[in-house]
């Protein structure tokens, strides 16, 4: 997408881990603790993360901002840090049984690094996302952004092929 669309890409996982792996940084720890414990980090720091990112990236004006909001923390961080200074339009939510992501996580974790690539982490991460990400769905629907869903049970081909299908619709009108 980012290369065929000409989209700078953003991902609120990344810059949380390239946060907490800073030495200089004051929310490292936190960040650390929160991914650890499978909990969300205070979205004012995931927001501020995202806005010093889009203000530095300038190679498109659109943005494919991955991982985020995933709670009404997130949500209201981004109202009130970025507010209308963004257009966010559209919401890609990628559906997939527990079952399948449990795998592909535990298979990522053995290459990744990641401290929250393992079982008891990735059970509370599920456990959380029903209980804070889900929810945020309607909330996104209700101020007007278009929430899309997309199977991601299949190849990675084949979701890319329906993702395209959704942005191309989504760029043609612009």
């Amino acid at each position: 997408l980012v290369k065929k669309y000409s989209f700078n890409h953003l991902s609120a996982g990344d810059l949380l881990r390239a946060e907490k792996a800073d030495p200089d940084s004051q929310y490292g720890k936190l960040i650390d603790k929160c991914m650890k414990e499978g909990k969300m980090v205070p979205g004012d720091i995931t927001v501020n993360l995202l806005k010093n990112a889009m203000l530095k990236e300038s190679k498109s004006k659109y943005f494919l901002i991955d991982g985020f909001p995933r709670n009404e923390n997130n949500l209201a961080g981004w109202t009130k840090i970025v507010g209308k200074s963004a257009k966010v339009d559209t919401c890609l939510f990628f559906e997939c049984t527990e079952e399948i992501l449990m795998k592909r996580l535990v298979a990522r974790g053995k290459t990744s690094g990641r401290v929250d690539d393992n079982v008891a982490s990735i059970k509370k991460r599920f456990k959380t996302f029903v209980d804070t990400t889900v929810p945020i769905l309607k909330k996104l629907e209700d101020s007007g952004i278009s929430v899309e869903k997309i199977d991601s049970s299949g190849s990675i081909e084949k979701v890319f092929e329906s993702v395209d299908k959704v942005v191309s619709a989504v760029m043609k009108s612009k």
